[in-house]
């Protein structure tokens, strides 16, 4: 007798995570524990469903709890390239707040991209930032979503 699957969880790296409320609304839709990992307080819905985890500050320590815990299957939300790596590693799927996808194919050249760019950085390079985050990035963000959770769960019939 195999033993059962543990159920898909969404993992939100929440300090400065753009879609959390679009992540509880699916979360509940599809009745999945969501995980709201920060450094400091933050409101989240009253839902057993949803846990805010509140870790101590510093580099990395949320990073640290969600790829600790982030295990085959679950949904990792993160902008965090070296967290999508870890997570990846540990076969959980990856989408960043934009709805982009990160993926054992992808990951390699977005580590390479944002070491270049930390390089021209250190150099005194004014690189700019990311462009505002639109209603399309959040309509993408949704749909890319919903897309790797019926995924996973066909995959595991």
């Amino acid at each position: 007798m195999t033993e059962p699957r543990k159920p898909i969880e969404i993992f939100i790296d929440a300090d400065a995570c753009p879609v959390k409320d679009e992540v509880y609304k699916v979360a509940q839709r599809y009745g999945l524990k969501t995980w709201v990992v920060s450094n400091a307080f933050m409101m989240i819905p009253t839902s057993p469903m949803i846990v805010r985890v509140i870790v101590d500050a510093g580099p990395d320590v949320a990073d640290d709890w969600i790829a600790e815990r982030a295990m085959e299957g679950d949904v990792v939300i993160t902008n965090d390239i070296p967290l999508a790596d870890r997570a990846l590693k540990n076969g959980a799927h990856v989408l960043a707040g934009t709805g982009k996808p990160f993926t054992p194919d992808s990951i390699g050249s977005a580590l390479a991209h944002r070491a270049i760019m930390e390089q021209l950085r250190s150099t005194g390079e004014v690189t700019g930032g990311p462009k505002p985050f639109d209603r399309k990035d959040r309509s993408r963000f949704l749909q890319a979503l919903d897309e790797v959770i019926n995924r996973e769960r066909r995959r595991r019939g």
